[in-house]
This record gives C-alpha cells, sequence and structure tokens, in this order.
C-alpha cells in the first residue's frame, strides 16, 4: 500500500484534473461552490487553501481578490496550478507541503482557510485531526471562516456498494474500491488506459481516515468556532466554521 504521498505522485496526480471532470469544469465547480458560500470578494484577505491540487478553489479566490497560499503534498498538481495561475494576474503561492503544516508557512493571522474534497480525511489519525484544527483556532482571526467539505465513512458500504465508478471516456475508465477497517477505510484507485490497441491497468490504494462527524463539530467548537454542517450539493458534508 502506498502513502498518501506516494499514491498521488505515482498515480492519480497525472489523471487528477481529468478526474475531476477537466480543469475548465472543475474551476467553474469550485467558483460555484465559492458563491454558494458567499466568498465573492476578497479585497486582499488572506486564504489558505489546503490540499489546493490544481486550483479548483484557490484560482477562483485569487480571481475574487484573495491573497491565496495553496499548499499540497503533490509537485505534479502544484505545477499544474502553477501553469494555469501563471496566465491569469492573481496572487497564488504555492507551497509543496504536508497540510499540517500551513502555520508554518503562513504565521500571521488569515481570514480564510479551505479545505475541500476530501482532504482531511488524508489525515494519518484522529490526533492529527486534533493538532490541525487547534492550529486552526490560533491561525484564523476572529470573523474568519475555515470551510471543509469531506466524505462521510462512518457507515461502511457493503458488497457491490464498495465499487464505485469515477470517471470513463474512451481511453480511460476509473474505478474505486473501498475496503473498511476500524479507524480507515483502504481505497483501492483502479485505472484502466487505452493505448489505441490495447487495454493496461494499473492499481494504487492509500488510507482515509474514517473522521467522525460529530467529533470534528465538537473539536471546532472546542477551538472557538460557531460551526454549520449541511450536506453539500456533490453528497460531501460540508464544515462551515466561523471564528468567534
Amino acid at each position: 500500500m502506498d502513502s498518501t504521498r506516494e499514491h498521488y505522485d505515482r498515480h492519480l496526480g497525472p489523471v487528477y484534473s481529468w478526474m475531476a471532470g477537466g480543469r475548465e469544469s472543475a474551476m467553474t465547480r469550485g467558483a460555484e461552490e465559492l458563491d454558494v458560500l458567499g466568498i465573492v470578494v476578497g479585497d486582499g484577505a488572506e486564504a489558505i487553501d489546503l490540499g489546493a491540487g490544481f486550483g479548483m478553489h484557490a484560482i477562483p479566490l485569487a480571481q475574487r481578490g484573495f491573497d491565496v497560499l495553496a499548499i499540497d503534498s503533490c509537485a505534479a498538481l502544484l505545477a499544474e496550478l502553477r501553469g494555469q495561475a501563471g496566465t491569469l494576474p492573481i496572487p497564488v503561492q504555492t507551497i509543496h507541503d504536508d497540510l499540517r503544516s500551513f502555520a508554518r508557512h503562513r504565521p500571521e493571522k488569515v481570514d480564510l482557510v479551505l479545505c475541500m474534497g476530501d482532504t482531511l480525511t488524508h489525515l494519518p489519525d484522529e490526533a492529527s485531526i486534533a493538532a490541525l484544527v487547534a492550529d486552526l483556532g490560533r491561525t484564523i482571526r476572529e470573523g474568519g471562516r475555515f470551510v471543509a467539505t469531506l466524505r462521510d465513512y462512518s457507515t461502511a458500504l457493503l458488497d457491490s456498494q464498495r465499487f464505485i465508478p469515477v470517471r470513463s471516456d474512451p481511453a480511460r475508465i476509473l474505478t474505486c474500491f473501498l475496503e473498511y477497517a476500524d479507524s480507515h477505510v483502504t481505497v483501492h484507485d483502479i485505472l484502466h488506459t487505452w493505448d489505441g490497441s490495447a487495454w493496461s491497468l494499473r492499481v494504487s490504494a492509500y488510507q482515509k481516515l474514517r473522521i467522525d462527524p460529530d467529533r470534528l463539530e465538537a473539536l471546532l467548537r472546542e477551538n472557538g468556532f460557531v460551526v454549520e454542517r449541511a450536506t453539500s450539493p456533490s453528497g460531501m458534508l460540508r464544515f462551515d466554521a466561523r471564528r468567534a
């Protein structure tokens, strides 16, 4: 089994924007998610995007006037982000590092932190979640926000439900298979690729943390946040936490 970083570097990173529906479509969805959250005008406010990937939210944030720090552990995805941002007159600083390091890279108070797309589940254990939330409480200024989306793995899928078709086209088919353990779910990403004459198969697996949504909400409240919890249009849980 690969680590999360190895899984993205070797397997998922090169096809991630395709998996998300294509770069332009993903950027549109990212902007729409910001609209739903009422994140419209930045006016130079400072934002951090944890697990920024190829910039699905970081670039729309910068286009709205935020000063954005984009952190991700996958170098290929950050290179894709820089290539896109380089064509636009927008400020995005990229950091190749674990998302838990964000407070070290931006020690001053910030207005907004995003952690979208199931990124929180990449952390290894509940202690890491608690430490990250504590850092958020110290880093986000009063009135600022932390917004995260994640999949609810608290109830295990059974039998054929564990096979999840992600995306397919004439040249690629990506399917996930999930295996549940007490604290983690192992995600097998199964990628078939057509080279014009034959299909090839690549499989890689990594673990995601089964985060208890009630425990995450409690941690946020313990660290000074007022929390609203909802289900996003994508089916993920959304935590919208404001620093009191």
